[in-house]
């Protein structure tokens, strides 16, 4: 998929993350583990050179791993020995190793959602986790609605700690008053949409995700299966019988915003969504579980839902940047602002995502018809 990229990849540019941006400029005496990986490793940095091309990456034979590895390990020693010089007590390359690490942590998401993208089109679909199955819940939590207040409110990182410059600056915003769904949707609802014939009206559908739908056969979200009546999805534990219980995961935006037209809802926006979750905290069996659990846990108990760590949750919002952004200069300015069209707001963080990306301004990003991350549903309405 053009999309993914081959875990040494992600390892690799990673790794070159820290030489191109903390070794090249504040460390002279590095000497570079080999130039050619600067050209292999470039992800999408135009002021820092061409770069291969990123459809591409899953032919890059070599180097192997193992040289990957050696070449992790050398960068590490660089980046290490710099900061226990005089020159690491530099606010600036401090603030880059930071964001190197933060960097780093992203990319063991995308692994995560590249891997299983990888098995699931192995004809064997092998397990990346061997997780011992349970039976499927017939019955998830209730669907239940908590009215929030309106009026003018802030949004964006207050701090402290750290946080990506797209998540500022904090800023007012005015919203109606709304209510947010308890719990994500749930995959037992989810099918009640399929058999409702959801994919089959087009008024359901936003013109583009029509589009979708016919020309890319979509029938249910990515990784789910029908055989002899039974429904399936695959996981990173390989694949299982679908709980109803479990939340939908591995929907578009516009599956999102189809189905909430069909239950007669819509989707929040993005300062809905963290108004809500101001006072919220990460379930503690999901930061327990961490981001190795294979699959979002299934919402089983009465009453709010935590917002946080079980699947990305589309809102109705463009990405698109806060009044008062302005990128950074240089290379490092490309991270986020770039991309800042054409792509649609996610929130909450998922089973994939390190407990340290999970706070409530985090603001993911991705084209509307993305389905291989762990994206789901939650509802909201007028009040």
């Amino acid at each position: 998929m053009p999309e993914a990229s081959p875990t040494k990849w992600h390892l690799a540019h990673t790794t070159w993350f820290f030489e191109a941006f903390v070794l090249g400029p504040h460390a002279p005496d590095y000497e570079t583990f080999d130039p050619r990986f600067h050209y292999l490793f470039n992800s999408y940095y135009e002021a820092l050179g061409p770069r291969h091309a990123r459809p591409e990456r899953g032919l890059i034979t070599r180097p192997d791993a193992a040289e990957i590895v050696r070449y992790r390990r050398h960068v590490d020693a660089a980046v290490l020995r710099l900061l226990a010089s005089a020159a690491g007590k530099n606010g600036e390359l401090r603030a880059l190793v930071e964001l190197g690490c933060h960097h780093e942590q992203q990319h063991q998401e995308l692994i995560l959602t590249d891997i299983k993208h990888a098995l699931s089109r192995n004809p064997l679909e092998p397990a990346y986790a061997a997780v011992p199955e349970t039976a499927p819940r017939a019955v998830p939590a209730p669907q239940h609605w908590f009215s929030h207040a309106g009026g003018v409110r802030e949004i964006g990182f207050a701090g402290p700690g750290f946080a990506f410059d797209n998540e500022g600056p904090r800023h007012r915003v005015y919203v109606e008053d709304f209510r947010l769904a308890g719990r994500p949707v749930t995959n037992g609802e989810y099918l009640a949409f399929i058999a409702d014939g959801g994919y089959e009206t087009s008024s359901l559908w936003l013109s583009d995700g029509w589009q979708a739908v016919q020309s890319q056969g979509w029938a249910a979200p990515l990784y789910w299966r029908l055989r002899e009546g039974v429904w399936s999805e695959f996981a990173l534990a390989g694949r299982r019988r679908l709980d109803p219980a479990a939340p939908v995961v591995h929907v578009s935006y516009y599956e999102a915003d189809a189905f909430a037209h069909w239950a007669g809802k819509r989707l929040p926006t993005e300062a809905e969504w963290e108004i809500a979750a101001e006072d919220a905290a990460p379930a503690d069996e999901l930061s327990e579980a961490g981001f190795l659990h294979p699959a979002p846990m299934p919402a089983i108990v009465d009453g709010p839902v935590a917002l946080f760590g079980g699947v990305w949750e589309w809102t109705q919002s463009p990405y698109t940047p806060y009044p008062g952004f302005r990128p950074a200069a240089g290379a490092v300015g490309e991270y986020n602002g770039k991309f800042m069209a054409n792509q649609m707001v996610l929130r909450g963080g998922s089973c994939a995502t390190p407990p340290g990306h999970i706070r409530a301004s985090y603001r993911n990003f991705f084209w509307p018809h993305a389905r291989w991350q762990f994206s789901g549903i939650r509802l909201a309405d007028d009040a």
